[in-house]
């Protein structure tokens, strides 16, 4: 395991890890060196062959409230080229976590705002605590949410909705998630980290190859024709056929046992 700064890492067991982003007296708000351990913390988990799910949360009273907003009139003084370096390294997170195949899980207790929000919309399931808030407040400070907040969000919940998050800092509170479809599981304050442990075990007991496949196809599908689409899901489909796991499963499915999955 690493030790860093403002972020605490921790393997449940070989298959599941909790990343929490660890400066909750300032709502775990990423300054210049919680964004460098979260990069390397991200791209550890991405390469890490035994690693099926990964959970992110906060410590503290909040998921993240993004960018500390007394770090910002330093990235305003690196200019405009220097400023779009500095996002590409936090937009590289996001995408890695998107990306990865392994289900990624969000774990919010309290506020999830701007680049908190935006690193919530990388996962790829989100679990709310009853009292969780997802707000855009860029507006107010004469920006846009820039890394995801805009186009991630706009997919989730269509234009019209997103306009209203982006433009208007709507808030929105749990069960307002869940309409959207933000949310995947909505429980009492306080459990949301526990409510993800649950669900990363459900994901573990599922053939890890086929749970990254899937990811990998429908994340795809959300840019491209639907006959494309469909060439991805039988090109997918033919190399899960090949594998290990997919004849353990049918064995398994058959003889009605818990299949023995060996990721190959």
């Amino acid at each position: 395991m690493t030790t860093y700064q403002h972020l605490l890492e921790e393997d449940l067991d070989k298959t599941i890890r909790i990343l929490t982003l660890n400066r909750p007296e300032r709502l775990n708000a990423w300054n210049t060196a919680m964004r460098a351990e979260l990069r390397d913390a991200v791209e550890r988990a991405s390469e890490d062959p035994d690693l099926r799910v990964l959970i992110l949360t906060g410590a503290g009273r909040a998921f993240s409230a993004g960018e500390d907003v007394s770090d910002m009139p330093e990235l305003a003084a690196i200019g405009t080229r220097g400023f779009r370096s500095v996002a590409r390294r936090i937009h590289d997170v996001f995408d890695t976590i998107e990306a990865m195949e392994i289900p990624v899980i969000a774990a919010i207790d309290g506020v999830a705002a701007g680049g908190g929000f935006e690193l919530a919309l990388s996962c790829d399931f989100r679990v709310l605590g009853e009292s969780s808030r997802l707000v855009m407040p860029e507006a107010k400070v004469g920006l846009i949410p820039g890394s995801g907040g805009c186009s991630r969000l706009v997919r989730y919940v269509g234009l019209g909705r997103a306009k209203e998050l982006v433009m208007l800092g709507a808030n929105l509170d749990a069960a307002g998630a869940t309409a959207a479809g933000l949310a995947t599981r909505v429980v009492a304050g306080g459990q949301a980290r526990e409510a993800a442990i649950s669900l990363a075990q459900d994901l573990v007991a599922r053939a890890p190859l086929a749970i990254g496949m899937a990811k990998l196809v429908l994340n795809t599908c959300t840019d491209v024709d639907s006959e494309t689409g469909r060439r991805l899901e039988r090109l997918g489909q033919s190399v899960l056929k090949t594998t290990n796991d997919h004849r353990e499963g049918a064995s398994a499915f058959i003889e009605k046992r818990a299949p023995q999955w060996s990721a190959t």
